[in-house]
């Protein structure tokens, strides 16, 4: 028997910036983790100052003190702050300035705590991977495993499985695998499409130009037998993305919690796939 349990727990509390490594994380009423994506960075058009949109942010190092509600702040491939930290409730204009300073345009920080700033809004739940996928992953190219987890930017690790387990967590189209986490319901719909930013240095935002074409040929080869091939119109996927399966806001997810699929359903109405990018 192939035992699954929860190793590592990963948030973003400011979108497309530094993960916050966590033992434990609670859930919000939305499915999404406590904090993950709570803050994000616009522009004066309104729209995400994002890994997908500026490279540039690869290049930012933050620290958060969700305690205290502070971000430290640089600019380096390394975490080194000069700078006093900055409340994310009082400073937020502060933040501003530096930010548009960095990016040289403005630039506001806003905050969602009720659901965060995901960018699946049908599927705001944790996205989950396995710890055999992304060392394969780190095989295929040659990579540091820490480099991967930086690219990839998933929530929730999994151990005791092999690599692409996780694809045991979609089936079908119009169709949800539910699983728990612990005493944490959800549903699993699909296999997350990803965006520019695997692609690049998490670090200084270097594009590798042949990382596309060749994740694609190697996860086409690697698709496991128990992988819903039907959902895949391209092979530029891979982690699963997630909702709650009811209401299961305070629940907490911790690390050593087992993972169990418990049934295939369909989806309800109004409910269609949607893609995380």
């Amino acid at each position: 028997m192939v035992t699954a349990w929860v190793s590592h727990i990963q948030i973003h509390p400011i979108k497309s910036l530094d993960a916050t490594t966590l033992q434990q994380a609670g859930i919000l009423s939305s499915g999404a983790l406590k904090f993950d994506r709570t803050w994000a960075m616009f522009d004066a058009n309104g729209k995400f100052v994002n890994g997908k949109r500026y490279a540039g942010v690869h290049r930012l190092r933050s620290v958060i003190d969700l305690a205290d509600r502070n971000l430290s702040i640089c600019v380096g491939p390394e975490p080194i702050f000069t700078d006093p930290a900055l409340s994310l409730d009082d400073d937020r204009e502060q933040i501003g300035r530096w930010l548009s300073g960095y990016f040289g345009f403005p630039v506001e920080l806003r905050e969602n705590s009720g659901a965060g700033f995901p960018d699946d809004t049908a599927s705001p739940g944790p996205t989950i991977i396995s710890v055999a996928t992304l060392t394969e992953i780190a095989r295929w190219f040659s990579l540091p495993f820490e480099q991967v987890r930086r690219r990839f930017r998933t929530n929730i690790e999994i151990d005791g499985v092999p690599a692409f387990w996780e694809d045991r967590l979609f089936g079908a189209a119009d169709t949800a695998v539910r699983f728990a986490i612990g005493g944490a319901a959800f549903e699993g719909v699909n296999p997350c499409q990803r965006c520019v930013v695997p692609l690049r240095d998490p670090l200084s935002g270097v594009e590798d130009k042949t990382f596309v074409r060749r994740f694609t040929e190697l996860r086409k080869q690697s698709l496991p037998p128990w992988s819903e091939r039907s959902r895949f119109n391209h092979f530029y996927r891979v982690a699963v993305n997630t909702r709650p399966d009811g209401d299961q806001g305070g629940k907490i997810i911790r690390n050593g919690d087992p993972v169990r699929i418990l049934e295939n359903s369909l989806l309800q109405p109004g409910r269609a796939e949607m893609h995380s990018t």
